[in-house]
């Protein structure tokens, strides 16, 4: 699919690898809708971006929010053709906390966001898109979703979100087979250790120790090389039914 002819909706739209994938589809043509409920954050980015972005607020735990954003998004852009699921949360606890087991609510908190918000934005995509007219190969928009490596090797203390990661993984090929009849192509990207606002939290020092686990190249990942992963998935009809890690080699360690 020709990037200038996109037409997308990034969640989680407002910052880190959300916000560095609307920068590249935009800088190539295309037209971006930014969901994300920093409000703040996602007008700035869309007035930084250009009259190509709108921003709208949107959690994607809910079902009428989704639906509502996704077709207004669609309807101001002339179109859907491509939806990058990027909203989640990282919410770190053990089974067995030093005070007490993990709290159902914090475990589902983080099944909802990144569960629940990559199904609720899939299912809003995929009914606009199997509408849209085929291009030469038949092909009608395109479901990309993140993933992780936890999500392959989920370390101690990431039961939550090591669970939800393998769910988003899980989820890539059965869509693929399914929507394969209405020409919609669905691909996981697993990044590695990136440089996005939850690790900005932490001191330079430890994420300097991060990035040096790293095989090579020895460092974090940048929001801006996940945005052209989705950019070579866009162009590439052939990727399909697959999650793409995006990790410098790296193989995460129990702890």
């Amino acid at each position: 699919m020709n990037l200038d002819a996109l037409r997308a909706i990034v969640s989680g739209g407002a910052s880190g690898l959300g916000l560095a994938t609307a920068a590249r589809l935009t800088a190539a043509g295309g037209k971006v809708a930014l969901l994300d409920v920093q409000d703040e954050a996602g007008k700035r980015a869309a007035a930084r971006l250009g009259a190509g972005v709108s921003y709208r607020h949107c959690d994607v735990t809910s079902e009428a929010e989704v639906d509502a954003a996704v077709g207004a998004a669609a309807a101001h852009m002339g179109g859907l053709n491509l939806a990058v699921s990027c909203a989640g949360v990282a919410t770190p606890g053990k089974l067995l906390g030093k005070d007490a087991p993990l709290a159902t609510a914090a475990f589902l908190r983080v099944m909802n966001i990144n569960v629940l918000g990559t199904f609720l934005l899939d299912r809003a995509a995929a009914a606009i898109m199997q509408n849209n007219a085929p291009d030469a190969e038949g092909e009608r928009g395109i479901l990309i979703h993140t993933a992780s490596v936890a999500a392959f090797e989920g370390q101690i203390g990431q039961v939550a979100y090591a669970t939800s990661k393998a769910a988003v993984h899980g989820m890539v090929l059965p869509l693929a087979r399914e929507l394969a009849r209405f020409g919609i192509r669905v691909v996981g990207i697993a990044p590695g250790i990136f440089q996005t606002p939850m690790m900005a939290g932490l001191p330079q020092e430890a994420q300097d120790s991060l990035g040096k686990q790293v095989p090579f190249p020895p460092r974090l990942g940048r929001p801006e090389e996940y945005a052209e992963l989705v950019a070579a998935v866009c162009a590439n009809p052939m990727l399909n039914g697959t999650t793409i890690r995006l990790d410098g080699a790296i193989r995460m360690a129990p702890r």
